[in-house]
C-alpha cells in the first residue's frame, strides 16, 4: 500500500482532495447565501449566479424528464475510476500526467456528489461580455477543463520525448 503513494501517480492524490473540498465548500457557500438564481456582480464580466444544472456541460440533456440523473451519475462514477486506477498505474516520475489525472479526478467526483445528492449540479461562476453569458459552471468543471489542458500538454512533451528516442534508436541501429 506504501508503494501506492510512492511509486505512483497516487502521491497528488492531495490534489485531488483539496480541490475536491474546495470545490464542495465553494457550492455550499453559494448554496447557503444565494436564492437559486440569484446572481451577485464581482466583475464587469463576471458574476456569481445560483443555478442548478441537472444536465452535461452546456447544460446538455437538462431538459429531458429526469433519467439523465442517474446517465450522468453513472458516467461520473466510471470517470472517477478510469482516473483512479490510471493515476495508480501511472510512474511516480511522470508528474505532468499524473496532476491532470488529479485534477480530472477531483472535478468527476464533485461533480458526481451533486448528481448522487441532488439530482443536478451547483453552477454558480457566470462570465459574460456584451449580455452574452457564458455557461455558468463550478470549481469541479474548472479542475477537469484544467486537467484536460495538462494532459494534452503532456501528450505533446511525451510525444516529442517518444519521437527523440525513436529517432536516436535509429541512429543507433545504423551504426
Amino acid at each position: 500500500m506504501n508503494k501506492l503513494f510512492t511509486e505512483t501517480g497516487f502521491k497528488w492524490l492531495w490534489l485531488t482532495v483539496l480541490f475536491l473540498i474546495i470545490d464542495q465548500v465553494t457550492k455550499q457557500l453559494v448554496v447557503n447565501s444565494f436564492d437559486l438564481y440569484e446572481s451577485m456582480n464581482i466583475l464587469p464580466f463576471f458574476d456569481l449566479r445560483y443555478v442548478q444544472n441537472p444536465g452535461a456541460a452546456f447544460s446538455f440533456l437538462a431538459d429531458q424528464d429526469g433519467w439523465q440523473r442517474w446517465f450522468f451519475t453513472i458516467i461520473a462514477a466510471i470517470a472517477s475510476v478510469v482516473f483512479l486506477v490510471w493515476l495508480a498505474k501511472t510512474p511516480k516520475n511522470n508528474a505532468l500526467l499524473s496532476i491532470a489525472l488529479a485534477f480530472m479526478l477531483s472535478g468527476a467526483v464533485g461533480n458526481l456528489i451533486d448528481r448522487a445528492l441532488f439530482g443536478y449540479v451547483i453552477d454558480f461562476l457566470d462570465f459574460h461580455v456584451a449580455g452574452n453569458h457564458w455557461p455558468a459552471f463550478n470549481v469541479a468543471d474548472s479542475a477537469i477543463f484544467i486537467g484536460a489542458a495538462l494532459m494534452i500538454f503532456d501528450s505533446f512533451k511525451n510525444g516529442d520525448s517518444a519521437k527523440k528516442a525513436e529517432i536516436n534508436k535509429t541512429k543507433v541501429d545504423e551504426k
